[in-house]
């Protein structure tokens, strides 16, 4: 059995960029969002409260949580730091207020952590009492330590682990020493900062800048134990990019595209180049760029009332009016007079021929007795409606408020209603025989940088097809499906209304957050709607308010949108790798993405060889990023999300790899660049300026960059499509005889993953896996004490088996590897 593809059961699960945070309602109107009331002839609007940008701290991941749960959206742009979580805010003096009485710090200009630059006396900096006595044996493990350059200046990045590092009294340090070069001295001696997630300890790391490449480093705890270890090189001497060469065809996308201008040149594309390219276009239409014509009548006190069209506002909603009139006489009762679409409320009055219709009176008439122009009224928010409704000047419009253009907009009208999404797919051979690459961008609105990413690599593909060897190899061995926008509909509101929208435009609220005020803040967050490790089944990271920005839908795959991507997946089974493309944190990240924030329960790690081949493909795609301008993105992140950022419940890439077995990458494009001027990191933005400084943030340069990191990845695809060569394992030091207990552990020549048994029995893909010793580190190590027999035998990630061994079926071969490890007494 030459090849198998490796299925990831899904354990039963016992039961988290610029820099920019944008605070989204319950906490009041949006920058630019003004609210309906009654006014002279038609809807008055309020004039929104100004914003400010602020910086901002939390304690933790659990106070994360609890703040995007209240509506505010911290996603994207996050920074760990030893003392909790930091990131940056556009908010109203009002919501700066309700950020400080849920416990979030917020920070002076130049407040915040930055790494240590300078050596600080490490472990001896702190009382001698601190220090225990170097009594235990090794208690620290190194986890990397990693030299890169960026723009000729050097840094050293290092993650060490303490097996004591729970322990809060007193707190474990540990001290980072580095040698200046091969047979040097450790010296220049750095207190390591101490990462805590969900009350869960993770790490000790540092980075910081060096002139010389260290060649080793020293770990030292204050309990006593000591770890050495070696440097690697993290994305030095990348192999030059396709765009290397003077004839090949790159730069072709000018500026940001909107949803029609994407799906326009994807069409145009497949009919230009019939041969290599065509649309498949998903089933779900999206629930639309549309929204009901509202107006909300008589302030926001107990006498308010919210009125929304039953049609849609392009459909008929935005002609509709409605009055309150206050008639002469006593004793009236409340009516309604429809005529056309004008709507006449006729107040009613009591014995002394005062006004007496409630709030909650009015919208149930207004429900009931409008001839089914409205089909939802109801009191403001949380009101009872227990006010006394006061008549209008005249009439009231009712609109969608999707012509009031933000400033800036392109020109021209969205079309109104659902959109059908089309897949741009590019591949000779687009029959199922080459393993399919899927590409998705824009999940979140607000992220152009990926769209403009995503048809840059369209363009390569189609021009570089007949004149480049690397590029015709890619089309011939992957089928490629490239989704330009995933999310159209919040796409267009982001263009033409509010740049900062996230989701799509679905509003799933009920009365209290369904006025006009709410409109910026509807809508399902797509990349939290999916079916594993969601919010629905406990796990953090996703919220339940439909106004949060992280909003997880009333139900697992309910927007069109999410749906689309199962059928695709479920439709092309030869789908077996995936990027979702985002902004702007610039991360590189896999599974696990989600966990149980009460013990910090991730869902089930990779086994260790699917995580090393991750590892090993992020490095290639980030060498091609980093051969463009120098852009590094660092080790700390890069790894599994829910490590690297926080837990992101309901994710896309959790589903697609443990129902599907499909290598699931997420990528914050953009993020942080070394600015040589300042000698400091300077962040990106979700929509920054096209064209800027080619060395820093620019949505051109990060267009161009990560185009070639997509390219990679499908040279990656095509070369697992083409991989037949089994793979070859080693237990080290081996089988033989030994005076004593050995430490053994298993080594393979290419990411692997090992089954084994020690207990006789042949082993199968139901045997144990050889795992990590944590996350983040290499394989876990045997400590053998008596006789013990080992047999395994490794598959890789595109299934070769070793020995060519069929581990479903006995046979008289029994071609599976063996070693016994004698141990005399």
């Amino acid at each position: 059995m030459r090849r198998t593809q490796l299925r990831i059961a899904l354990l039963t699960l016992t039961a988290m960029a610029g820099s920019v945070l944008v605070a989204t309602a319950p906490a009041g109107a949006h920058a630019g969002e003004p609210t309906a009331t009654a006014g002279a002839g038609r809807s008055h609007l309020e004039d929104s409260e100004p914003v400010r940008h602020v910086r901002i701290h939390l304690d933790g991941a659990a106070l994360l949580d609890k703040v995007v749960a209240a509506g505010f959206d911290l996603e994207h742009g996050l920074k760990r730091v030893p003392t909790g979580i930091e990131g940056e805010a556009v908010v109203t003096a009002e919501q700066v207020t309700e950020l400080e009485a849920l416990g979030v710090e917020i920070l002076g200009e130049n407040e915040g952590f930055a790494w240590n630059q300078e050596a600080d006396g490490g472990l001896r900096a702190f009382a001698a009492n601190t220090v225990q006595p170097a009594t235990h044996t090794a208690t620290v493990r190194v986890v990397r330590a990693d030299w890169f350059t960026t723009k000729g200046q050097g840094f050293l990045y290092v993650e060490a682990r303490t097996t004591e590092g729970q322990q809060t009294d007193p707190v474990v340090t540990m001290q980072l020493e580095n040698d200046a070069g091969r047979g040097t001295s450790f010296g220049f001696p750095r207190t390591m900062s101490r990462f805590v997630d969900s009350g869960q300890y993770m790490f000790h790391r540092n980075l910081f800048k060096l002139d010389r490449r260290p060649d080793q480093i020293r770990v030292t705890s204050s309990t006593g134990g000591v770890a050495v270890g070696t440097v690697s090189n993290w994305l030095e001497d990348a192999p030059p990019p396709l765009t290397a060469n003077p004839a090949y065809k790159w730069d072709f996308v000018d500026g940001y595209r909107h949803p029609q201008q994407l799906y326009s040149r994807a069409e145009e594309i497949a009919r230009q180049y019939p041969d290599i390219a065509e649309i498949v276009y998903l089933p779900n239409k999206t629930n639309g760029y549309q929204r009901k014509a509202q107006a909300t009548i008589g302030g926001t006190g107990q006498e308010a009332v919210v009125v929304s069209s039953a049609a849609w506002g392009h459909e008929g909603g935005n002609d509709i009016t409605v009055e309150f009139v206050d008639r002469p006489g006593a004793n009236l009762p409340l009516a309604v007079k429809v005529a056309g679409k004008a709507i006449r409320v006729l107040l009613a009055k009591n014995a002394s021929g005062a006004l007496a219709s409630t709030a909650a009176e009015v919208a149930t008439a207004l429900e009931t007795r409008s001839q089914g122009l409205v089909d939802r009224a109801h009191p403001y928010r949380t009101n009872a409606g227990t006010g006394i409704v006061a008549a209008t000047p005249g009439p009231v419009a009712l609109t969608d408020f999707l012509d009031q253009k933000r400033a800036g907009a392109p020109e021209g009208d969205v079309p109104r209603g659902p959109a059908t999404i089309p897949v741009l797919r590019i591949g000779k051979h687009r029959d199922g025989r080459n393993p399919g690459v899927l590409i998705q961008a824009q999940d979140h609105a607000r992220e152009w940088v990926p769209a403009t990413t995503t048809l840059e690599t369209a363009e390569r593909l189609v021009h570089n097809y007949t004149s480049d060897r690397e590029t015709k190899k890619i089309v011939e061995n992957t089928d490629i499906f490239l989704i330009l926008s995933n999310n159209p509909d919040g796409a267009n509101y982001s263009f033409y209304n509010f740049a900062s929208q996230r989701r799509n435009m679905t509003n799933h609220c009920p009365d209290e957050n369904a006025d006009p005020g709410r409109r910026n803040s509807w809508g399902v967050d797509l990349n939290r709607n999916y079916r594993v490790g969601s919010g629905h089944d406990g796990y953090a990271g996703a919220s339940t308010s439909c106004v949060s920005d992280t909003f997880q839908g009333p139900a697992e795959l309910s927007e069109p949108e999410s749906k689309n991507i199962i059928w695709l997946v479920e439709r092309y089974r030869n789908i077996k790798f995936m990027m979702s493309v985002h902004s702007n944190g610039g991360q590189l990240f896999w599974q696990p993405g989600a966990y149980i924030a009460d013990g910090r329960i991730t869902t089930p790690r990779p086994p260790l060889g699917d995580e090393a081949f991750y590892w090993q493909s992020a490095s290639r795609i980030l060498s091609q990023v980093k051969a463009h301008r120098e852009t590094v993105v660092t080790p700390e992140n890069v790894g599994g999300s829910s490590d690297v950022l926080y837990s992101s419940a309901g994710n896309v890439r959790e589903d697609l790899y443990y129902t599907y077995g499909i290598y699931a990458f997420g990528w914050e494009v953009g993020g942080s660049v070394y600015n040589p001027a300042t000698g400091n990191w300077q962040g990106g933005s979700f929509q920054p300026e096209w064209v800027g400084n080619p060395d820093l943030v620019s949505g051109h340069s990060e267009t161009m960059e990560y185009a070639n990191g997509i390219m990679e990845m499908f040279r990656i695809a095509a070369e697992w499509g083409k991989d037949k060569k089994d793979p070859r394992s080693t237990l080290v030091p081996g089988g033989g005889k030994y005076r004593g207990p050995v430490d053994v552990r298993f080594e393979t020549n290419e990411p692997a993953t090992i089954y084994y048994t020690t207990d006789g029995s042949r082993p199968t893909m139901e045997s144990p896996r050889y795992a990590a010793t944590d996350f983040r580190e290499p394989g876990q190590v045997f400590h053998v004490t008596e006789t013990t027999t080992f047999q395994w035998f490794s598959v890789d990630a595109a299934g070769n088996i070793e020995n060519n061994y069929d581990p479903t079926k006995k046979d008289r071969r029994n071609n599976y590897r063996k070693a016994t490890i004698t141990i005399k007494k």
